[in-house]
């Protein structure tokens, strides 16, 4: 998307080169990778920077409303933003806010445990956390907005409000999605990336 803007824009060709999320694999199969998963219910997963940008308050409020589970990762407390948006929606049973995690292995269990990721970025061209998740063959709900469709070649499911999200979630009757890996472990890959890289240099 942000390429056909600089077609449109400075009519000047460029070429994309997205990210590698395979890495974010890890050890997969380490759970004890955390000391308290919390596993036992099936939950939603979303991970991000505490921004109004990704609609955090957006997902929360549509968690709240039907009562699924949701773990959400990210930085609360280094903002206004996200310190009122926490004091708001973690005492929810249904919610558990979780301080920022940077270990791929701790991340990974998360991952892999969850019924569905939920990526709420309206912004930013390919987002690493987002291809990263691709490769855990997870169903991906996320916000409708031209960035994200690009990345997921227009497949997983889309949302727009509150509402829209609620609706999904609820529908929601898997945890595995294979479309998401094929695209991730087509596109998204390091080794991917090095030779679209070297190809550009020659």
């Amino acid at each position: 998307a942000i390429a056909d803007y600089v077609r449109s824009a400075y009519q000047r060709q460029c070429e994309t080169i997205a990210y590698g999320g395979d890495h974010a694999l890890g050890h997969v199969g380490d759970d004890k990778a955390i000391d308290n998963p919390s596993l036992g219910e099936p939950y939603s997963f979303a991970l991000c920077r505490i921004e109004p940008e990704n609609n955090v308050e957006l997902i929360l409020e549509a968690f709240v409303k039907d009562k699924e589970y949701l773990t959400f990762i990210g930085n609360w407390q280094s903002s206004v933003y996200g310190q009122q948006l926490y004091a708001k929606y973690s005492s929810h049973a249904n919610l558990r806010l979780l301080n920022p995690i940077y270990e791929i292995e701790a991340l990974s269990v998360y991952r892999k445990h969850c019924r569905a990721y939920v990526h709420g970025h309206s912004a930013g061209g390919t987002n690493p956390s987002l291809v990263e998740m691709m490769h855990f063959a997870k169903p991906v709900v996320a916000f409708d907005c031209p960035y994200n469709r690009a990345t997921m070649e227009n497949k997983g499911m889309y949302f727009k409000t509150a509402t829209d999200l609620a609706e999904q979630i609820s529908v929601l009757k898997k945890d595995h999605d294979p479309v998401m890996q094929e695209i991730a472990q087509r596109r998204y890959t390091w080794a991917t990336v090095k030779k679209q890289y070297l190809a550009l240099f020659d």
